[in-house]
């Protein structure tokens, strides 16, 4: 396996294991649905968190966070939108970026909440 591609599925499970730690429950890991991969779904309380994991091994190129382009967005609504059919679920939706940072040997970890808006 590619190096960044190792380095993808180590912050995955740093995401989920961040998100559990902070009382969410994992639904589902990479959901696909047409073109489109959900990182990870999430349930805290009533809401259900989206949530984009980007990890990288420097910030020289720009943070993580700022590799969630408007293609990408629309492809995770899409996603999302399936899901919540598929599922018959009435639930309020949120979109979450985890962006995570390999310092060293330490990884640095930021939970954005309501990353962006999806209408």
């Amino acid at each position: 396996m590619a190096q960044h591609n190792e380095l993808g599925k180590k912050g995955e499970q740093l995401a989920i294991d961040y998100l559990v730690k902070n009382g969410y429950t994992i639904i589902e890991k990479n959901y696909r649905f047409q073109k489109a991969e959900v990182d990870i779904i999430a349930q805290n309380r009533d809401v259900l968190a989206v949530v984009e994991v980007k990890t990288r091994s420097t910030a020289y190129f720009g943070n993580p966070q700022d590799f969630v382009n408007p293609k990408k967005i629309k492809l995770l609504v899409t996603a999302i939108d399936d899901y919540v059919i598929k599922y018959d679920l009435d639930v309020e939706i949120r979109f979450d970026i985890i962006a995570i940072i390999k310092q060293r040997n330490e990884f640095v970890i930021e939970h954005i909440e309501d990353a962006f808006l999806y209408f």
